[in-house]
């Protein structure tokens, strides 16, 4: 990897999961010269939770201004019912500072009016190639118009005068899988459980979110839910959220940018120009 590479003009980069660690996150971008300029930063979601810095994280992003583009993931959505006083904290979470901050509502706000999922064409070596960045998944049936026109049901329901009603709404684990006739509630919990938490699923599309584990975890008749998807070649698919697969799909459409920061192994950057991923190994957040 030469310096000269990273000193390219307008490069668009796709960290994984920050999850609140933040030095992390300032050192993996100093690594590769990233200038807000000219450059874009892509997050796959998860921003915020387990590591100590939620709070530094996210306003160091909201300053970013529109060279950050960020999907949410299930831990950016838990923090702001939190906020908002629709969910209680957990034993695990680490969102102290952020909720005690003076500018706590307007980070939460910013947040809302983020997106699950977040498709752009983008001019890399090998030519334009169509990008769709998610936290989790997709259901097998859905095709990339669909994707998108469902995750923009559950932005709506962000934005909506009433949104503290769906972030009550959003926790349980059924419906188990997507069908055309859902409505309401269980129509946007499904949806917003398959683009933030969906892990494993069958080939109808049920999914199983109990386990968080890797690959040989699977239960019976049940596969990563990138077996079933219908998406690629024609779009390739960038997701965090499993840090358990450690980067490693199988396919080269499909990339997995968790490896694990927080949970003592590395954060990734991917540049979606070149294909060239840059890590840092976890110390401290």
């Amino acid at each position: 990897m030469t310096e000269a590479f990273w000193q390219k003009k307008m490069s668009t980069y796709v960290i994984g999961d920050i999850q609140g660690c933040y030095k992390a996150l300032r050192k993996i971008l100093k690594k590769v010269k990233f200038n807000s300029a000219t450059d874009s930063l892509w997050c796959v979601g998860d921003l915020v939770n387990r590591g100590p810095k939620s709070l530094d994280t996210l306003r160091y992003l909201y300053d970013l201004g529109n060279a950050c583009k960020i999907v949410l993931g299930n831990h950016d959505l838990h923090f702001i019912a939190i906020n908002e006083g629709c969910a209680p904290a957990r034993g695990k979470d680490t969102l102290k500072d952020l909720l005690e901050a003076p500018d706590v509502k307007k980070l939460s706000d910013w947040l809302r009016q983020q997106p699950l999922a977040y498709h752009k064409k983008v001019i890399t070596n090998k030519g334009e190639e169509n990008f769709l960045m998610i936290h989790a998944g997709v259901a097998p049936s859905w095709s990339l118009q669909t994707t998108l026109d469902l995750s923009a049901e559950v932005e709506l329901a962000l934005q909506a005068n009433n949104y503290r009603k769906f972030l009550q709404s959003m926790y349980g684990d059924r419906p188990v899988r997507w069908c055309d006739s859902l409505k309401g509630y269980d129509r946007l919990r499904v949806i917003t459980n398959y683009l933030t938490r969906v892990r494993f699923c069958d080939e109808k599309g049920a999914m199983c979110l109990k386990i968080k584990e890797g690959l040989n975890a699977a239960p019976i008749a049940f596969k990563p839910w990138y077996e079933y998807e219908k998406l690629t070649p024609a779009t390739k698919i960038l997701f965090g959220h499993w840090a358990a697969l450690e980067g490693f799909t199988g396919k080269s459409n499909i990339r997995a940018l968790d490896t694990g920061y927080v949970w003592g192994r590395e954060l990734s950057l991917l540049c979606l120009e070149t294909d060239i991923i840059v890590k840092v190994e976890s110390k401290s957040g």
